[in-house]
């Protein structure tokens, strides 16, 4: 099919769309070495510094990636049709670099003030290179696949959860092998590397905004016009919500409540997730995309409660995989959405999309952290007990804690089953 606005001579549809899937690989790994690395943080750096409030702080720490991310996607959207998608995503891959290399700096430091503000600066830096994945990847692949949205930007964030498994294997090799934990983080910088090659060496289109003569001013015309957008738009928020922040903690908690290495079922659960990304298209074209999120939202919500609860193995796969069916398609699916409704808004209306996302993981992060370390004081009888508990003992509380974070987020996707369903049954009344 022709690329309607772009040189066929000088654009490579197959090149691009694997630099695409490239890029949200990239932050997918990034997503699996923040979860990896996120015990060690707390133990080697911010237990030293606040033994009290350290998973608060890990929060902080990880919710500075999110802060970069949703900062890119508010201002990096606005601007990718100014300086491209080619200078986005070399921008995307220098972030990643960076930051790679400043936290393994960090971790060779000896302890001092400055060590808590460079971890921060490093993940803030990842995070601004995720945000540039996503305003460019998200409105390049829109554009190069005009007539089926739903389907390859699903399958271009298939790549998300690939991204997971890799860095999550690699993770749970690196720890049992007794190699240092920083093998990680340089790992990270290795497709980043590759991703900055085959940018520079690749032709970019413009943007479907662009490509129909739609001038800045008539983009953000679209938002304001339609209160639906930012219906969704609180969507977003909530969706990104249930999905990645019991993901990016699932390595601090699980471990807790299981016994089990907690990365490797986010490993199984992003493999699941990968799977079945590539059938998005099939399910949207029965249920609509609207009516996929509200089963995803039933079952996410459904998934996290019973996360909470399993005290086996066993049980915590089987509540993972229901909780994996049900965030699978959300973050791609709402993106979809905005893609199809509002053609007009552009790199804005996706970015802004992203950016509701990453603002939820800024707040939803460290509360989680505020909540594990807010009960585990409760579990040991007051905050200066903790320095006097046995290892058994502090087993026991931290395991009470796990679950009371996990339970306060299950409610959050199935806040929105009212809202997903009531936009669902007027689609069909339209349709008819």
């Amino acid at each position: 099919m022709p690329i309607n606005n772009m040189n066929n001579d000088l654009i490579n549809r197959r090149r691009l769309y694997f630099v695409g899937n490239l890029s949200i690989f990239m932050i997918g790994l990034g997503f699996a070495v923040r979860a990896n690395i996120a015990p060690n943080l707390q133990h080697e750096i911010f237990d030293k510094i606040d033994l009290a409030n350290s998973a608060a702080l890990v929060g902080q720490a990880l919710g500075a990636t999110f802060t970069g991310f949703a900062l890119t996607l508010l201002f990096g959207s606005a601007l990718v049709d100014w300086i491209g998608m080619k200078r986005m995503l070399l921008l995307s891959a220098l972030g990643y670099i960076i930051g790679a290399l400043g936290l393994l700096l960090a971790s060779y430091m000896p302890e001092s003030e400055h060590i808590q503000a460079l971890v921060f600066g490093s993940l803030l830096l990842t995070g601004l290179g995720w945000g540039a994945v996503e305003a460019a990847s998200n409105p390049m692949v829109a554009a190069l696949y005009p007539e089926e949205k739903t389907h390859r930007l699903n399958v271009l964030h298939a790549w998300w959860p690939a991204g997971i498994v890799v860095g999550g294997l690699l993770g749970v090799f690196i720890g049992r092998a007794g190699l240092p934990w920083e093998l990680n983080v340089f790992i990270l910088m290795l497709p980043a590397v590759l991703l900055a090659w085959l940018v520079a060496s690749s032709a970019f289109p413009v943007t479907e905004r662009v490509a129909a003569g739609v001038s800045y001013g008539g983009m953000f015309a679209e938002l304001v016009k339609k209160p639906l957008y930012w219906v969704f738009w609180g969507c977003m928020f909530l969706t990104a919500a249930a999905e990645l922040a019991p993901g990016q903690w699932v390595n601090i908690s699980l471990s807790n409540i299981v016994g089990m290495e907690g990365i490797i079922l986010l490993v199984y659960v992003s493999g699941l997730m990968f799977v079945m990304r590539h059938f998005a298209g099939t399910l949207a074209n029965h249920l609509s995309s609207v009516g996929l999120m509200f089963i995803s939202c039933l079952a996410a919500g459904i998934g996290l409660y019973l996360l909470s609860l399993a005290n086996t193995p066993l049980l915590a796969f089987g509540a993972a995989t229901i909780w994996g069916i049900g965030v699978c398609y959300m973050w791609p699916t709402m993106l979809a959405i905005t893609a199809e409704r509002f053609a007009r808004g552009g790199p804005v209306a996706l970015g802004l999309m992203g950016f509701a996302g990453g603002l939820s993981m800024q707040f939803v992060l460290p509360k989680m952290g505020a909540i594990f370390d807010s009960a585990k004081a409760e579990a040991a009888g007051g905050a200066a007990n903790l320095a006097t508990l046995s290892p058994e003992a502090m087993q026991s509380v931290v395991r009470y804690a796990s679950v009371e974070s996990f339970q306060a987020v299950a409610i959050v996707p199935l806040i929105l089953l009212p809202v997903f369903g009531l936009i669902w049954v007027f689609d069909r009344k339209n349709a008819r």
